[in-house]
């Protein structure tokens, strides 16, 4: 059994072999490159390097977001096109599943964190032990967001990319409940995207979309439209 991870949810880029349980090889970059023209050739050299053919491969993963609309998009068609072509099972996995994955084991609850702008962000809440869903995945105001979390009154780990972007406002909000994943622990790995994968049901090639918790700019703009004619 081999297994391809591909995450390019975000800006780093994170992907892996593993063959029966066992990481072969894993790479995760962050440097703000267009995923269209790395994502493709990084898994190519990957293969190489561990001397792994397309035909070879048995199951793939992919993170299916939240994050970049076109970095999403990158990875779901890579790994859909393998898929398909290789006629073996495809995994998704949420992106902000994985980045808790790297605080796993944690006394209290994970909160992934990727800017949306504007004071949003892309989070949830997962349960430090087991990884189950705390607080569904959402795009949300994070001073709205860390009120929840509020709620639980149990520590929290931050971690993603960008933590350090929104640091401040969420050690004003949760005190001494807030800790903070060190710098190497806030990068997805594809490796845990795997292991998540192996956890869940594979999905239908042509079913496979994304899932980007909010609308696209185009949409919003397209719904704006309607509304003014509607006046």
């Amino acid at each position: 059994m081999i297994f391809l991870g591909i995450d390019t949810s975000n800006s780093p880029l994170a992907v892996a072999l593993v063959k029966d349980g066992t990481v072969l090889v894993e790479e995760t970059t962050n440097l703000k490159i267009n995923h269209s023209l790395t994502a493709m050739p990084a898994v190519e050299e990957m293969m190489a390097k561990a001397k792994v053919s397309p035909a070879d491969l048995t199951h793939i993963a992919v993170a299916e977001g939240p994050g970049s609309y076109t970095g999403v998009r990158i990875g779901l068609t890579i790994a859909k096109t393998l898929a398909w072509s290789l006629k073996i099972p495809l995994y998704m996995v949420s992106s902000l599943k994985v980045l808790a994955a790297n605080g796993q084991f944690f006394d209290g609850l994970i909160c992934p964190i990727m800017d949306a702008r504007r004071g949003t962000v892309f989070t949830g809440a997962y349960d430090g032990l087991s990884l189950q869903e705390i607080i569904p995945d959402q795009h949300s105001d994070l001073k709205e967001f860390l009120e929840k979390l509020q709620q639980y009154n149990k520590p929290v780990l931050f971690t993603g990319i960008d933590v350090s972007v929104h640091e401040a406002t969420i050690r004003e909000a949760m005190g001494d409940k807030a800790f903070f994943s060190a710098p190497q622990n806030r990068l997805p790995r594809a490796s845990n995207l795997i292991m998540l994968a192996k956890d869940s049901e594979p999905v239908d090639v042509h079913q496979a979309i994304p899932d980007y918790h909010r609308i696209t700019e185009a949409e919003a703009n397209y719904i704006k439209a309607q509304e003014g004619q509607s006046k």
